[in-house]
C-alpha cells in the first residue's frame, strides 16, 4: 500500500495547526485561516469577527445557564479558535497571547507583533522608499 501513506512535514498536516515559530508569519497567518475555514467556516468567523456573545431580548448578555444548545455551539467556535491557535504555537509565541481572552485577541497580539500597526508598516514602507532614492542618487 505504498499510495496509501502520506508524510507530512513539521505543521503540515490536515489534522494539525501549522506550527508558528515566530519566523515566516505571513506564510503562516494564511495557512492558519485556511486550516480554520476548513474545519469550520464559523471557527474563522470567531477570530475574524470575535466571540458570540449570547443576548437576551434586552441585548444584554444571557447567563450561561439559560443559553440554548445554539447559544452553545455559537460561542464554543470561540474556544476551538483559541485552542487552534495555541496549539500551533511554540511556548515563546504561546507567552504572547495566554492573556487573551478571545481568539479575535490572540490573533490581534500576534499580527501586531509579526507585523507590526499600520504607523510602522508606513514608517518601513517610507524608509525602504528614502534609502532606494538615495541608492539611485548615488548610482546616477
Amino acid at each position: 500500500m505504498a499510495g496509501s501513506f502520506q508524510t507530512f512535514a513539521e505543521g503540515a498536516s490536515i489534522n494539525r495547526p501549522p506550527l508558528f515559530t515566530g519566523e515566516n508569519y505571513a506564510f503562516w497567518k494564511v495557512r492558519m485561516q485556511i486550516f480554520m475555514e476548513s474545519i469550520d467556516i464559523d471557527i474563522w468567523d470567531a477570530v475574524a469577527s470575535g466571540p458570540f456573545v449570547p443576548t437576551n431580548n434586552m441585548q444584554e448578555p444571557k447567563p450561561r445557564d439559560q443559553w440554548t444548545a445554539e447559544d452553545k455551539k455559537k460561542f464554543g467556535n470561540d474556544v476551538k479558535a483559541r485552542n487552534i491557535i495555541s496549539s500551533a504555537l511554540t511556548v515563546d509565541e504561546f507567552y504572547r497571547i495566554s492573556i487573551c481572552k478571545t481568539a479575535q485577541e490572540m490573533w490581534e497580539v500576534l499580527r501586531v507583533t509579526h507585523e507590526g500597526t499600520d504607523d510602522v508598516k508606513r514608517a518601513r514602507k517610507n524608509t525602504l522608499i528614502q534609502e532606494y532614492e538615495m541608492f539611485r542618487m548615488k548610482q546616477g
